[in-house]
């Protein structure tokens, strides 16, 4: 019976994509599609979705998200990671797993999004995106859209969606990042990241009207470094641009994470005691007090939200 629920779930995303794109498609191979019976009177729990971003690549926006993930999920907290860097996928060679399936068969309904669910440890469960693959690196906003409604139909929604983005400001990066509930901007110390970091403020709050960012700071030597980096990118975008950027936090320069990632694992499971352990914490703890967010009034099609009007960058 299983094996026909996920077969249903899987034509019933492919029917959304179909309707999405205005394209049609063959009736399912199952005789008959039931209706699967949900209690009417259960809220559905409330889930946040954090989209990691930082602009160019190289910033450690997959580490902060992988580590982030995973403190939350050490805190007892549910959460999913869905790495949606298409082609270029890595969320699952830093924690160290070994996906037989991925998006592109989300897709291509083969596979049901629960199917796709990865376990690491500390009750992390991660969504691969795929790697290699070049027809996942080609997606048109269509498929980026039936990705992201997906999520709709989890039975049992996380408490938290964490979004590993791609690095640049393709349609990809864009969608995913404005999907999100909020969207933490992972910025280093370099030139090229804060003219990137900035452009991608830019362009997500011109076309997709977000309007709010948390800014990390990576790989800095302390809190002072941290801040005046935050000051040099927050003095631009008060300038030019209507957006808030908040100071999120800091992961200071670390040999341990370094040692971590090339043992294809958290640093926060592998060393707790270590000084960007302690950080990854923190960032953890302060998203733990984050206000609920305002959806009321999005224009744009959001995780769990099942808005299906777009915005102009669409």
């Amino acid at each position: 019976m299983s094996g026909i629920l996920a077969m249903n779930q899987a034509w019933g995303l492919k029917d959304m994509f179909n309707a999405i794109t205005g394209e049609r498609d063959s009736a399912p191979p199952a005789p008959h599609r039931p209706h699967q019976a949900v209690n009417a009177g259960a809220p559905r729990r409330r889930c946040r979705a954090i989209a990691v971003a930082g602009g160019k690549g190289g910033v450690g926006k997959t580490t902060v998200a992988v580590n982030l993930g995973m403190s939350l999920a050490m805190a007892g907290r549910d959460v999913m990671l869905l790495d949606a860097d298409m082609g270029l996928a890595n969320v699952d060679v830093l924690l160290g797993l070994a996906p037989s399936r991925h998006l592109g068969h989300l897709l291509d309904g083969t596979a049901t999004l629960e199917e796709l669910l990865l376990d690491a440890p500390h009750g992390l469960k991660v969504i691969p995106g795929g790697s290699g693959a070049r027809r996942l690196a080609q997606l048109g906003n269509g498929e980026h859209a039936a990705v992201i409604r997906a999520f709709d139909e989890l039975p049992n929604p996380p408490d938290y969606l964490l979004v590993d983005t791609a690095a640049g400001l393709s349609d990809n990066v864009a969608m995913f990042a404005a999907a999100a509930d909020d969207v933490v901007l992972v910025v280093c110390d370099e030139p090229a990241s804060l003219t990137d970091a900035y452009a991608l403020v830019k362009v997500l709050s011109r076309d997709f009207g977000v309007r709010r960012f948390r800014f990390v700071a990576n790989q800095v030597r302390n809190l002072g470094e941290a801040r005046a980096l935050h000051q040099k990118l927050a003095k631009v975008s008060d300038r030019f641009l209507d957006v808030v950027l908040d100071f999120f936090g800091f992961v200071p320069q670390d040999e341990r994470l370094k040692q971590a990632i090339r043992r294809q694992s958290a640093v926060v499971d592998l060393w707790p005691a270590a000084r960007s352990s302690q950080a990854f914490k923190q960032l953890a703890g302060a998203v733990d007090n984050w206000e609920e967010p305002a959806r009321a009034g999005l224009d744009r099609i959001a995780f769990f939200g099942g808005q299906a009007v777009t915005a102009s960058g669409w």
